[in-house]
């Protein structure tokens, strides 16, 4: 057995919605500079004439990292860390905290198992229960990942996170805080189907047929198998999301508007702009967040058993 053993008794609601938040600002920490990378690389071609004046061009993941280093030093790989740790505290939570229990209200009575169907269902409700609620964190870290900051004589917007909250909320209203909340609900709905599902299923298959048993290895491969299929379904919805949400008022009408000018300008390759550092990020952060989550559990339900034990 490689890490705690499970707990006898399930885990609450409360440990797997705290677990879950906590796995997901963990894995958030490793993988933070695969997600700006990819936002970058999202963005280019966007605003060509703006980087053209700051002659930025991005080549790749690694291309795409070693260039902000070097144009903008180490710390613009974590430009709004604190709005995606916010973003993970309220999102993931709900999200893959919830899954089991909306699942589980999902499934008919009397059922042994789950459907596809009825995972699939639950995955859509908790991603987009869970947007509904983190959206403006979204918005203010694209906003600071999307940022080129060039030097100290380079003006920055935003003085800090709480201070991009009010500045968007004053410059833009309320409504720019969950501005491209429609892709963004798209997005997570499928991402949260695919992360969530493919994970359950995987893992069950492996322990039904006993080729793994429940611990690290399972987790691994479950995880690393959830990432690549969020990845492939959720990248064009991804990088519409990423544009709409980083662009100017007015620059586009809605997201089906960004969803146009991108094919007419860059044709239907650009849906799939960044999408290694995209399966990187997701590959690796599925994998951190799902086996820190499962261990997470069991350690919190340990805790839980001791507190609630008269000896």
């Amino acid at each position: 057995m490689v890490g705690l053993k499970p707990s006898e008794v399930p885990p609450t609601t409360a440990v797997k919605f705290l677990g879950a938040g906590t796995a997901a600002c963990f894995a958030d920490l490793f993988t933070f500079p695969l997600d700006t990378a990819k936002v970058r690389l999202q963005i280019q071609g966007e605003n060509q004439a703006a980087q053209a004046a700051r002659n930025v061009r991005y080549h790749g993941v690694l291309g795409t990292i070693l260039t902000m280093v070097r144009m903008e030093g180490l710390r613009s790989l974590y430009n709004g860390l604190v709005a995606g740790l916010h973003r993970q505290m309220s999102f993931a939570s709900i999200r893959i905290g919830l899954y089991d229990s909306v699942k589980q209200f999902y499934t008919p009575k009397g059922s042994d198992h789950s459907s596809v169907t009825t995972r699939i269902l639950a995955g859509c409700t908790t991603g987009a229960m869970a947007v509904t609620c983190a959206q403006p964190t979204d918005v203010v870290k694209v906003r600071f990942q999307a940022s080129i900051h060039l030097g100290p004589g380079c003006d920055r917007k935003y003085s800090g996170t709480m201070d991009a909250y009010r500045t968007i909320a004053k410059e833009e209203g309320v409504r720019g805080l969950w501005k491209g909340t429609l892709p963004n609900v798209t997005r997570n709905a499928i991402v949260n189907c695919a992360e969530m599902v493919t994970y359950d299923i995987i893992k069950e298959k492996l322990l039904d047929y006993h080729l793994l048993t429940d611990n690290f290895p399972c987790h691994f491969v479950s995880a690393f198998g959830a990432g690549f299929c969020a990845t492939v379904v959720a990248s064009p919805v991804d990088v519409v999301k990423t544009r709409y949400m980083n662009s100017l008022p007015g620059w586009y009408h809605n997201p089906l508007d960004c969803m146009l000018k991108m094919v007419a300008q860059e044709g239907p390759t650009a849906f799939y702009k960044g999408f290694t550092p995209s399966f990187l990020r997701l590959g690796s952060w599925n994998v951190i967040m799902f086996v820190s989550y499962e261990q997470l559990k069991r350690a919190l339900m340990k805790v839980q058993i001791l507190r609630e034990s008269p000896f």
